[in-house]
């Protein structure tokens, strides 16, 4: 056992000045990732500072935005009806993600930074740079079936696990930070990083930063919008590939504007922006549709075991969009 020391925190100022800059201290949210690590002994925190009980907060704006409290859960957010009425991307990404039992527990703030579901990361007898940076990474030798295919690097293909976080990527949420150095503003879509050589280095959070809350701006298109996942089984498994959507057509059938995020397929949770880019002021049509996914997939790379996912992602891009703009016009 790797002992640790706990307090809980009475707000955002004080739970920063509890860790400090202390490189092995965690906040504690829900602790439904949290704590698995540390039961692994992947994480061996010396200090948590619980944070559960701070910034719960759901507020609906009067310009159609969202300001949504970092220890909100995901239940709450799900539930919520200014949530479902203006983002019901949102609230389907999240009831996707997890059961009941660990919606009721898990809070945006985790949801948001927890780690891969890689199975080599959590084998503390594999290589992993993620875990042990220089060690090598046994996952694109070995069974890689729901692995990254867009943005990986030879030192890690493992993907963000997060169904919430693709959605929040699409609607260009804004994340809230407050740390030893004051408040700032980071957009959902730079949080993580990419592989790159150092996978160890996976959000732009410094030391001893702290979520206090995720900012939605408003986004009409967004009241008809989805949210899509392929996995190996119906109950609560790990997205294979996910799509949340959003898309507006102009009188002339043209696109005007739209939102397309994918999970499962990245480091990261991955915003189509090429893909986007393609289609606005094209046809919406299903050809239109096919040719912005190739444009967007252009540079994914499959490994022995999820090349799959290549043509997976998509017809779940064409399927997606097509299921939007037939909706409009039924």
């Amino acid at each position: 056992m790797t002992p640790f020391t706990y307090a809980r925190a009475e707000d955002a100022a004080a739970a920063v000045r509890l860790l400090g800059e202390r490189a092995r201290s965690k906040y504690l949210g829900g602790g439904t990732n949290l704590v698995d690590l540390m039961r692994e002994t992947i994480e061996r925190p010396e200090a948590l500072v619980d944070v559960s009980g701070l910034c719960r907060r759901i507020e609906a704006r009067d310009d159609g935005g969202i300001r949504i409290g970092a220890a909100a859960t995901n239940t709450a957010v799900a539930a919520d009806h200014a949530v479902r009425r203006r983002f019901p991307m949102l609230a389907r990404a999240i009831l996707s993600g997890a059961s009941g039992q660990i919606r009721n527990m898990a809070t945006v703030g985790g949801n948001i930074l927890q780690r891969t579901r890689c199975h080599y990361f959590y084998d503390d007898a594999a290589r992993c740079n993620k875990r042990t940076p220089g060690a090598g990474c046994d996952a694109i030798g070995g069974f890689n079936r729901m692995h990254a295919i867009l943005g990986a690097s030879p030192a890690c293909v493992a993907t963000h696990p997060s169904d919430m976080c693709v959605a929040l990527a699409a609607l260009d949420a804004e994340v809230q930070v407050e740390g030893p150095s004051g408040r700032r503003a980071v957009k959902l879509v730079d949080l993580h990083h990419l592989p790159g050589d150092r996978p160890d280095f996976e959000t732009g959070l410094a030391a001893g930063e702290l979520i206090t809350a995720v900012e939605i701006p408003p986004l009409a298109m967004a009241r008809r919008s989805a949210y899509r996942k392929v996995r190996d089984r119906a109950s609560y498994a790990f997205a294979l590939v996910s799509v949340a959507a959003a898309i507006e057509v102009g009188a002339d059938g043209t696109v005007a504007d739209l939102r397309i995020a994918l999970g499962g397929v990245a480091h990261k949770p991955w915003r189509a922006w090429t893909a986007e880019a393609a289609l606005r002021g094209r046809p919406a049509t299903a050809d239109g549709f096919r040719a912005a996914a190739d444009a967007e997939l252009h540079e994914a790379r499959g490994l022995r075991d999820n090349a799959f996912k290549i043509e997976l992602a998509r017809r779940l891009v064409v399927h997606t969009l097509r299921e939007l703009v037939e909706g409009d016009r039924s």
